[in-house]
């Protein structure tokens, strides 16, 4: 009576399993269906936007404000509409994938997919704010630059790159905190710096250049008493 009891436990227990086994298999050809279907879509619209781009003429845009110059340091190519396109063939195919999983019951990875899916927006936003903030630091460097140098000053150079840098950090201070980054130690890092060059131009101009600070302030007087 042991032996038989156990044998039907057995035989339960496999027919359980090949019960749960035929009733997914529909679930499962379904995840499959949709997710081929979501890289036929994928692919297709992804060509689709980077040869509508591509006809756009963006790279040559792009080119003439100078971002392809700081692409080339960074050992990558400018090509927008391939760019673009990935970022939508890669939408969808998570789209789809999260479709997929949720058919299947995979609640863990659909949690995750669906974190990545929101994340994306972000990340695209954040690219976007770089792009914007190089175009605007070159433009502004060689504002700086030349009125600078039409106002017959000195270290023209030195301040168009320092208002690059500091559009730059700006820009990359902002795309950081859109990614969800938290930039509180960024800025102490900048704050510390920016304080200790003015501390070092403080001291190297208390002791080397007392004889010029003289000689500026007695021009300001004697300009002042002769008016």
């Amino acid at each position: 009576m042991l032996v038989q009891s156990w044998a039907d436990i057995l035989v339960a227990s496999f027919q359980q399993v090949w019960t749960q086994f035929i009733s997914f298999i529909p679930e499962l050809l379904g995840a499959v269906v949709i997710f081929i279907v979501g890289l036929i879509v994928a692919s297709v619209l992804g060509a689709l936007i980077e040869r509508v781009v591509g006809s756009l003429k963006l790279d040559k845009a792009l080119a003439r404000l100078g971002i392809e110059e700081y692409l080339e340091r960074a050992g990558l190519r400018l090509n927008s509409g391939r760019f673009l396109g990935q970022i939508v063939y890669w939408f969808l195919v998570i789209t789809f994938l999260l479709a997929a999983s949720d058919i299947l019951g995979f609640l863990a990875l659909s949690s995750f997919l669906g974190r990545v899916l929101l994340y994306i927006p972000q990340v695209v936003v954040a690219i976007l704010i770089m792009l914007v903030t190089v175009i605007v630091a070159s433009f502004l460097r060689k504002v700086v630059k030349a009125s600078v140098m039409s106002a017959k000053l000195h270290a023209a150079n030195f301040l168009g790159t320092l208002t690059w840098w500091s559009i730059l950090i700006f820009g990359l201070i902002t795309a950081l905190a859109q990614l969800g980054i938290n930039v509180t130690v960024l800025y102490n890092l900048v704050t510390g710096i920016i304080a200790m060059f003015a501390l070092a131009g403080g001291i190297a101009f208390g002791l080397g250049g007392k004889e010029y600070a003289t000689h500026l302030i007695e021009r300001f007087r004697s300009q002042v008493e002769h008016k």
